[in-house]
């Protein structure tokens, strides 16, 4: 494996379907949750160095290590990998992914305060599913969500759970709210379990994640509509805590009680 940043993200770029539009539906609230993410993130970049004026869709490095630039082989290769990728402030955003890969491996010094992968997030949004347009809102070809301000992003809520089995997990039909399964001795933050109500279609499915690393059917949570919960609780959570605890699950950190 290359241990060119540069060179692996470009082939990330390369072996993204931009036109993929029935993977974009399926992933729809994971891309959500990514461009969101990726948003907060240039924000406080945008903050850093007072370049509010080109957010979102700037290049990081520009402002961090103008001198650090690609390989004019490589700059050829992205430009063919491009063509036909719109909108073309997309273009500019992969360029700039691929960029930052550079800096990244020229270890170039960054603010300890500001996060080291602005453009990850966008990255794994266009792998599950491609790019997005830019119209009154950001349409994600299946979710559609406000740009916002640099400042209404700067409060948002981090989203770091970015695992590929992590946001595949999030992805499902229909309005979907949260729960994490509490008591004495586990709080949100660290709960028993988490579950969650979807409904779809005016039908209601409620799901808990298991030891299978899925998500299957319960009835905990129709005891808690019905009151009948006594030890244990569930209590409404973000989407970003439920990934939270989903990836510490997946990865092997932590145990379902």
């Amino acid at each position: 494996m290359t241990s060119d940043r540069s060179r692996v993200a470009l082939e990330r770029l390369r072996a993204i379907d931009w036109s993929n539009d029935a993977e974009a539906f399926d992933n729809a609230n994971s891309r959500a949750l990514l461009m969101r993410e990726y948003l907060r993130r240039t924000a406080l970049w945008a903050q850093a160095y007072d370049v509010g004026d080109t957010w979102p869709f700037f290049d990081v490095a520009e402002h961090v290590a103008p001198e650090v630039q690609l390989a004019p082989e490589l700059t050829t290769e992205l430009d063919e990998v491009l063509v036909g990728v719109m909108p073309f402030s997309l273009q500019r955003m992969c360029r700039a992914a691929v960029r930052w890969a550079a800096v990244r491996q020229a270890e170039i010094d960054l603010p300890k305060a500001l996060p080291d992968e602005p453009y990850e997030p966008l990255l794994l949004m266009c792998e599950r599913g491609g790019g997005y347009f830019i119209e009154e809102f950001v349409d994600l070809n299946g979710a559609m969500l406000r740009l916002g301000t640099v400042e209404r992003n700067l409060a948002a809520t981090p989203f770091l759970a970015l695992a590929h089995t992590t946001l595949d997990a999030l992805d499902a039909e229909g309005e979907i709210t949260y729960y994490a399964r509490v008591s004495d001795d586990h709080s949100r933050t660290s709960p028993l379990g988490v579950a969650r109500r979807r409904i779809d279609d005016a039908e209601t499915y409620d799901e808990a994640f298991t030891d299978d690393l899925r998500w299957e059917p319960t009835e905990c949570l129709r005891l808690r509509d019905l009151g009948r919960e006594e030890d244990e609780q569930h209590v409404v959570i973000t989407e970003a805590e439920a990934a939270a605890f989903i990836e510490s699950i997946t990865k092997g950190g932590n145990t379902l009680g």
